[in-house]
């Protein structure tokens, strides 16, 4: 059954739309995280033009991440004070990747743009899982391996503008979480993603915030970030198609009870393997899409 949307100006199967809600759903709900991602490849894939699935599918990252925030509000593991503080550098970086990406498609470059910088961050996130995840794998599996307790008074503490962040127990400089802010929220205009996969380490690695409370303080932030960025997309660029929102939505709702389900039944270091191996195929794939002589060739000639 096909369906046509009115933004991306192209017919898709409405089933095969539910599919890929359904799966990002799943995985989203296995590996904890927003699926953006995974999902805006996946729509390149299916013919949807970059600029239409950057701007839409953060109507699912904000449904989803609204769904887990919720329920670490009820465990109290949100730090208000560092969310607002990042989502006040989000809100930032995301003004300024909306009108980086209004640019690039005035050049006629913003397609070329995402895809490159999809596999360029792909690759290099996905290899840094893998590394970590098999190091990991090592250790356990290793007699001998002892874990130790890590010491977090790096660099970035010694900064002024000093906030004391009771629920995180931290009093930390505000401009670090600030700075982390302003990228998640530049990547997120312009490549579509929530920008967990990217804030959840800087978070732990470079503020130090306990991992209890990391999850719950970073889905606030984007819950209101990827709202206010698919705001600007549909007021800016025109590139939020609300059908394929609203399928995808669905889909995404369902995977997700699914996944998480699934997710309780694998061991964790194996979920972090095959999550670095799925985000480094999707790399590859994009890859060799750029450098690979494409189906319809056009030439302009006098």
């Amino acid at each position: 059954m096909q369906s046509y949307l009115p933004i991306a100006e192209v017919s898709v199967s409405i089933l095969l739309l539910l599919g890929l809600g359904t799966t990002v759903g799943i995985l989203s709900g296995m590996f904890g995280v927003g699926g953006g991602f995974i999902l805006t490849p996946l729509l390149f894939m299916i013919g949807i033009p970059p600029g239409v699935a950057v701007g839409t599918q953060g109507n699912l990252i904000v449904a989803s991440s609204f769904s887990g925030m919720l329920a670490h509000l009820r465990r109290k593991t949100v730090d208000f004070r560092m969310g607002l503080v990042l989502l006040a550098g989000g809100l930032v970086g995301s003004a300024l990747g909306v009108r980086l990406f209004h640019l690039l498609t005035a050049l006629g470059q913003v397609d070329l743009v995402i895809k490159l910088a999809y596999v360029l961050l792909l690759g290099i996130i996905g290899a840094l899982m893998m590394v970590e995840a098999l190091l990991a794998l090592k250790r356990r599996n290793s007699k001998g391996g002892t874990r130790t307790k890590r010491k977090h008074h790096s660099w970035v503490h010694g900064w002024p503008i000093k906030v004391r962040f009771r629920t995180s127990k931290l009093y930390i400089s505000a401009i670090p979480p600030f700075g982390i802010g302003v990228m998640v929220g530049i990547l997120s205009a312009i490549m579509g993603v929530g920008g967990g996969f990217l804030m959840l380490p800087a978070m732990i690695y470079i503020l130090g915030m306990p991992t209890k409370v990391v999850v719950g303080t970073s889905l606030f932030q984007i819950t209101f970030m990827s709202a206010f960025t698919t705001v600007l997309h549909a007021i800016e660029n025109q590139t939020v198609d609300m059908v394929l929102a609203f399928v995808l939505l669905i889909g995404g709702v369902i995977g997700a009870q699914i996944g998480t389900r699934i997710g309780e039944k694998i061991r964790a270091d194996t979920l972090r393997i095959l999550l670095a191996a799925m985000v480094l195929s999707i790399s590859i794939k994009l890859a060799f899409e750029l450098v690979l002589m494409p189906t319809e060739l056009f030439s302009l000639a006098y």
